[in-house]
């Protein structure tokens, strides 16, 4: 075996004239599953058969500090009479964010392939909380042998302590919950929910952070998502668009006319279309007009201006048209066929206030809980991190829309920016990735800051909730950890 390790170099040298392969890509994936099956339950739980299996009969195994392994044989009794045999138990985690894999090929096919990433590893003791034992860099080359990927080559290196003050990386963020929590106690948000959607299926719902008890909150924890109410509630307007019910240009007057505008002939000119593309003409709330009145600030249609009015006068003409509440709409076109369980348009006494996350200030302090006991449009709609998830896979899929219907909905009605405009009921960020847009949702309220994002060919979505003033603070980290490069090109987008 002379020279092997000079040949392992000269692969790693050339590796990136190939150049990494996409996460979604059955190659990442199988490779991602291998090192789980190595890691996650043949290291953490001592499971001797996974080495049996992964490995080559020609393995090698190097190690910046415990030297070169050239066996399969010794590697294998090494785990078992080490790691197996600790007074600790030992646990590592895989970065996921910073895992890379580089196929290696002959002729144009795929021989085998580079697997690069950093992990951590932990120690738990009896009566003391688990800790950091040290973060390192990995390689591993896979070679296919008989049709089985195998783990050839291993090398360990960088090994190293946390700093001083006992704080990992921010890279490590997401890899681990107890990581992820210490980094939400540092920017002082109190509870981080994460949906992420991967295929054209929900693979992750996780609610960090800890509760003012010290405990972890549940990951069914009940979150106010401000406007992300509203493409809710323009997905019932759709619904109905679908089954004939009304349509998008037709005078919404038909159906209703808010008392305020009724003697104002623009009134008859609103429709649909116009308020699900924010082109009302209304201000964000009546509230900020003088005499807190309703008014048209300009012609409908002829410009963009964002309006939850806009989405109340929607609600009152979907409760004409149908004869029902836009609750009852919502959940019999929605939240039933989906099994939204949890999720509804306010407060009562079926709510599990112990759940709720509650509102808090950039300092950590809380606000009040406001309990809305009607339902509105555009605002305060009460869901879990899976329960929207669940709603953001629909979207994806074409939520049950005719073909015609759909494309309306995701094309550009009014421009906004260079390189983003408002569909119906989604604002959408152009060109994320080559020929992928991505429709994106926020809401916003003293102590809520919530985000959606869908990535329709992709399959690809993400559910972003927090509870508090400044947790906007996480969303750069939260896109690129999962999103990866589409995460980033959403990041310019909404920052340029």
């Amino acid at each position: 075996m002379k020279g092997t390790f000079f040949v392992l170099v000269i692969i790693l040298s050339s590796l990136f004239a190939t150049g990494q392969i996409a996460r979604s890509e059955a190659l990442f994936k199988t490779l991602k599953t291998s090192d789980s099956l190595l890691f996650n339950v043949g290291f953490n739980y001592c499971d001797l058969a996974q080495f049996e299996q992964l490995l080559s009969d020609d393995f090698e195994f190097y190690h910046d500090e415990a030297g070169v392994t050239r066996s399969k044989r010794t590697f294998i009794d090494n785990v078992r009479n080490g790691v197996c045999k600790l007074s600790y138990k030992p646990r590592r985690v895989l970065n996921e964010n910073e895992l890379n894999v580089y196929p290696l090929k002959k002729n144009g096919v795929i021989y085998g392939a580079v697997q690069t990433g950093t992990h951590v590893f932990y120690a738990l003791e009896q009566e003391k909380p688990e800790y950091v034992t040290s973060i390192a860099s990995f390689t591993h080359v896979w070679l296919l042998e008989n049709g089985q990927w195998r783990l050839t080559r291993g090398l360990s290196y960088n090994h190293h302590m946390p700093d001083s003050a006992g704080n990992v990386n921010d890279s490590l963020v997401f890899a681990d919950r107890a990581e992820t929590d210490r980094w939400l106690a540092k920017k002082q948000i109190p509870a981080l929910g994460i949906g992420y959607i991967e295929d054209g299926k929900v693979k992750q719902v996780t609610v960090y952070g800890k509760g003012i008890d010290g405990n972890p909150h549940p990951d069914n924890m009940l979150f106010n998502v401000a406007s992300l109410t509203k493409p809710v509630t323009a997905m019932v307007a759709l619904q109905l668009v679908n089954e004939g019910k009304w349509t998008l240009d037709e005078p919404i007057s038909k159906y209703w006319t808010d008392p305020d505008v009724a003697g104002d002939a623009r009134s008859k000119k609103l429709t649909i279309r116009h308020i699900l593309s924010h082109r009302s003409g209304f201000a964000n709330w009546r509230r900020t007009n003088d005499g807190k009145k309703l008014v048209f600030e300009f012609e409908p249609g002829t410009k963009y201006q964002y309006s939850g009015e806009g989405f109340e006068y929607l609600r009152k003409a979907i409760e004409n048209v149908t004869g029902k509440t836009l609750v009852k709409v919502a959940d019999e076109l929605i939240f039933r066929p989906l099994g939204m369980k949890d999720t509804r348009f306010y407060w009562d006494k079926t709510v599990d206030e112990a759940r709720f996350a509650r509102w808090h200030k950039a300092d950590g302090t809380l606000y009040a809980t406001y309990k809305n006991t009607t339902a509105n449009g555009a605002d305060d709609l009460l869901t879990t991190v899976a329960d929207y998830s669940k709603f953001v896979v629909y979207v994806m899929n074409g939520a049950g829309l005719k073909k015609e219907l759909y494309e309306q909905m995701t094309g550009e009605q009014v421009r906004i920016t260079p390189r983003k405009y408002f569909g119906l009921g989604w604002w959408v960020d152009e060109d994320v990735r080559p020929g992928e847009d991505a429709l994106v949702h926020g809401g916003d309220d003293k102590g809520v800051h919530t985000m959606a994002f869908v990535l329709p060919k992709a399959k690809q979505g993400l559910v972003i909730f927090t509870n508090c003033d400044n947790g906007t603070d996480a969303y750069v980290a939260v896109l690129q950890h999962y999103l990866g490069k589409q995460g980033q090109e959403i990041i310019d987008v909404e920052t340029k």
